[in-house]
């Protein structure tokens, strides 16, 4: 009896394991050639959506700094006309937008350009909301290179056309840490995908060809 329950532990892992590795690798298949290195090389689109990672008081992170300045990038180099800040505004301790959109003004975006998305509490959130909150068919996704394979994915299969643009600078703490998470996150993003998950947050439409709602809390 022992032996029968080891066995079928060890079947349900070596399953458990194979659809980890094979779903990683469609994701990674179909998204690698729209992942960009070089600002010169990422196409022309109207927005860029740039997830949040964390602050530390009332400054970005360092994944999130990088994040920031790569998008700050795009639209400095007219990749991009508009910047969609996606991140967790849940509560006033951890008010990721505000401290977002800030660095964005201070480094010279204008408030006009730049949209807030105050309900991004993962990446399968900011794409669903990007394509039914503000009505996004074409993007550009910034983020770490371990990210962006899900997110492009993410992405593409809810109806926004999507790019990745690599904001990775220098090195980063716990950074293998992630990238051994992001296994995961992949797989969990495949299935979020097959059952069409809704984000428990929408609300009303954003107009990204209208006014900008950067003050709007």
């Amino acid at each position: 009896m022992k032996s029968k329950i080891i066995k079928g532990i060890l079947i349900f892992g070596l399953f458990g394991l194979a659809v980890i590795f094979s779903t990683n690798l469609r994701v990674k298949s179909l998204t690698e050639k729209s992942i960009y290195n070089n600002v010169e090389d990422v196409p022309k689109t109207n927005i860029a959506i740039i997830f949040g990672a964390g602050i530390n008081g009332d400054k970005p992170s360092k994944y999130l700094k990088d994040r920031l300045d790569a998008g700050i990038k795009l639209y400095k180099a007219n990749k991009v006309q508009k910047l969609l800040l996606s991140g967790d505004n849940g509560d006033d301790e951890h008010d990721e937008l505000t401290v977002m959109k800030v660095y964005c003004y201070q480094n010279g975006v204008d408030t006009s350009k730049i949209y807030l998305d105050y309900a991004g509490f993962d990446s399968y959130s900011t794409m669903y909301r990007a394509k039914e909150i503000f009505k996004v068919d074409t993007a550009i996704l910034v983020s770490q290179k371990y990210h962006l394979n899900r997110a492009v994915y993410i992405g593409n299969n809810l109806g926004i056309k999507s790019f990745g643009y690599v904001a990775n600078n220098g090195s980063y703490q716990g950074y293998k840490y992630v990238g051994f998470r992001e296994y995961l996150a992949i797989t969990k993003s495949v299935f979020d995908v097959l059952r069409k998950r809704k984000p428990h947050f929408l609300g009303e439409s954003v107009d990204i060809s209208g006014q900008s709602n950067y003050t709007k809390k």
